[in-house]
């Protein structure tokens, strides 16, 4: 099997996921990276013998590439992504797809009119827990979906996003999109529909009232994290800019009548994501979202509170990767790249879960007003859903 040629942009945190494209040989190989800095390209050159580093992503549209993996910070993946596409590069965009909803319309017409294959990086779609309460509500476990709850609990949001350009409402627009596109995406499919109207409420709560600052511009992503920073208000060397929300709670209304909750708090001591789904014959709801977890039904009879779930399903998988997640994310993305194909992650629901989020954040800004969702162009919805072909 002739090895694909993929290219490698941005080299920060997220664009360790492309380890898993890099087997020399055996199907494909990262070729080319780009990264402004000149630090995180000689890394990468370590990581990836025999590839060539530049320092401008425009200097990989000549490599003759198969594809590209998009893992820059989320204000860069929109300009990029149109550039490949429309060089006829297949392109992997880590989520969220834009940090606009017209963003992303932006990039899914580029898509259309080249014929280049778009693939998000949505890699919840491939965490065991989500996998396993989707085939619990497709075999009619709780029957038919009206409600879906979820709090996130993020233990590490000081750290994580108050430190780098994530605080940055210019460069993220806010968590509730950055973080929260995850979460909308799985509600979204767990729900079998997309968000119409959203209504939410959103404050900088805790971290904005520490004075403690620092520029981390030249920093990598393990610099400035670590377990010694709590309780959240211990903080220190939080970002020069931090405009965006670290509590954030958003009311959703989709197409189907389904309705949602999503709540996101930054400074709690735990670290996962909870989700109820209600439907009219009982609940499920999972306890750990990775190996060593479970989901719970009951839809047996009323009762008040019990522990003893009707049904007990242990989520497998393992501890790493995102349960393992990753690495499937990126051997679907090169199967798709290769073969072309029906994906579980979908560019359509990526834009749909921006949508949402962008929605719910300009709501949060302006005083909880409800929001309406713009819709897709119906063409390119048929385009997408029909595995990008005409």
């Amino acid at each position: 099997m002739t090895d694909l040629r993929f290219g490698l942009v941005g080299l920060g945190a997220r664009s360790r996921l492309a380890q898993y494209a890099h087997t020399p040989g055996e199907g494909s190989a990262i070729v080319a990276v780009a990264d402004p800095a000149a630090a995180q390209r000689d890394i990468a050159l370590e990581r990836f013998a025999g590839a060539t580093a530049y320092a401008d992503h425009l200097e990989l549209l000549d490599q003759k590439l198969d594809g590209v993996f998009l893992t820059t910070p989320d204000d860069l993946h929109e300009g990029p992504a149109i550039d490949f596409l429309r060089a006829g590069v297949s392109v992997f965009v880590e989520k969220p797809l834009a940090i606009t909803t017209e963003g992303c319309d932006r990039v899914l017409q580029a898509a259309y009119e080249s014929g280049a294959r778009l693939y998000v990086g949505h890699n919840m779609r491939h965490m065991p827990v989500v996998l396993t309460m989707r085939e619990l509500i497709q075999s009619g476990a709780i029957g038919d979906v009206k409600a879906i709850w979820c709090r996130h609990f993020v233990g590490h949001g000081g750290d994580f996003y108050f430190k780098d350009w994530h605080a940055d409402r210019r460069r993220s627009t806010g968590l509730l999109l950055q973080k929260g596109a995850h979460d909308i995406d799985v509600m979204h499919w767990l729900a079998g529909g997309y968000t119409t109207r959203v209504n939410a409420m959103g404050a900088l709560t805790v971290y904005g009232g520490i004075e403690d600052r620092q520029d981390r511009s030249e920093q990598r992503f393990g610099d400035f994290v670590s377990d010694d920073n709590w309780p959240p208000l211990e903080q220190k060397g939080l970002a020069p800019v931090m405009d965006v929300e670290d509590l954030s709670m958003v009311n959703l209304a989709l197409d189907n009548g389904v309705l949602m909750t999503y709540e996101q708090c930054h400074f709690t001591p735990d670290y996962w994501r909870n989700y109820t789904v209600i439907g009219t014959h009982g609940r499920l709801e999972n306890f750990g979202d990775t190996y060593g977890g479970v989901v719970k039904v009951w839809n047996s009879r009323r009762s008040g509170y019990r522990e003893d779930a009707d049904q007990v399903v242990e989520i497998p998988g393992s501890s790493d990767h995102h349960g393992g997640a990753d690495p499937l994310l990126v051997g679907e993305f090169i199967r798709f790249v290769r073969d072309g194909g029906e994906t579980l992650t979908s560019p359509v629901a990526a834009r749909a879960a921006v949508a949402a989020g962008y929605a719910a954040t300009t709501s949060l800004r302006s005083d909880g007003t409800p929001v309406d969702v713009p819709p897709l162009d119906p063409t390119l919805v048929r385009y997408f859903d029909n595995g990008q072909t005409r």
